[in-house]
């Protein structure tokens, strides 16, 4: 029997929603430095698939990795985990 491959989860925040059913996400990470051991930011945008249209600017939300759905998108927002105020 074939073990699942688990599908790679990211929380970020809604930068963009001006396309139809994709939004723009921006996932912050600390990553260490291997000489320094210091704490650095990394940014990462990803398009993601939004069938909805129910997020918006501001919006936490879990994208969660999927196959390819146009040249961009390769991510789906599974949930908002916090409205924007």
């Amino acid at each position: 029997m074939k073990k699942r491959l688990l599908k790679r989860q990211m929380v970020g925040t809604v930068v963009s929603d001006k396309m139809d059913k994709t939004v723009i996400v921006l996932v912050e990470r600390l990553v260490k430095h291997r000489l320094y051991n210091k704490y650095i930011k990394r940014r990462a945008k990803f398009a993601a698939h939004d069938e909805n249209n129910a997020s918006r600017i501001g919006d936490k939300v879990l994208i969660i990795q999927s196959s390819p759905i146009s040249k961009t998108k390769k991510w789906r927002v599974r949930e908002i985990v916090e409205k924007a105020v």
